[in-house]
């Protein structure tokens, strides 16, 4: 449910790209059950080490893209392709996808930002069921005490994000996404390597 609360707020704005947003939440379903299978045999270190990469790469990209025109048409094969490499890291890193899927919509699928943040949250929220039913024979135990506040907090930030991001312009929310999660890969190289 936590991947799904930030959805709420964008639900029913018309920021998503639906038909990309829906081909990518489509070829995600495949890879990342697989992906799951494989990251078992990986060590947490790998894991986190590789999360790092791909999240420095992703911002690197994002704060040098610039603002994508509104209104292209957005390529079928090319949504295709960034949802099945979205469901592989998913699965692959055990987490949402959220931190790739609003760069891979900007700057491979040239989603502008704004429509970029409702679609991934429909991408992430595919992945991230996916994602979960493959792990759901582990017997990893959900603490509910965690969760609920974790939940409540992720709604209530998502609403007030939305109020914050209608008053930011396109560029300036990419480049503080992009520099955001550039301190995330940092930090997350930085704990691997202690």
């Amino acid at each position: 449910l936590s991947w799904a609360a930030p959805r709420l707020p964008h639900a029913g704005t018309g920021g998503r790209q639906g038909r990309a947003g829906q081909l990518s939440a489509a070829a995600a379903r495949v890879p990342a059950p697989a992906a799951g299978a494989l990251s078992a045999r990986i060590p947490g270190t790998v894991l986190t080490l590789v999360f790092a990469a791909l999240a420095a790469l992703a911002a690197l990209r994002m704060l040098r893209r610039r603002e994508p025109r509104e209104g292209g048409p957005v390529s079928g094969a090319r949504a295709v392709g960034a949802g099945a490499g979205l469901g592989a890291v998913t699965g692959f890193l055990g987490v949402g996808g959220g931190f790739l899927a609003v760069p891979a919509l900007v700057t491979v699928l040239a989603v502008p930002m704004g429509a970029a943040v409702g679609t991934s949250l429909l991408v992430v929220t595919a992945n991230a069921l996916v994602a979960l039913a493959a792990r759901a024979h582990t017997a990893v135990h959900l603490d509910l005490t965690l969760l609920l506040p974790f939940l409540a907090t992720a709604v209530l930030g998502a609403w007030d994000g939305k109020r914050l991001a209608a008053k930011v312009s396109p560029g300036t929310l990419r480049r503080v996404f992009g520099a955001a999660l550039l301190a995330v890969a940092v930090a997350m190289a930085a704990s691997a390597a202690l």
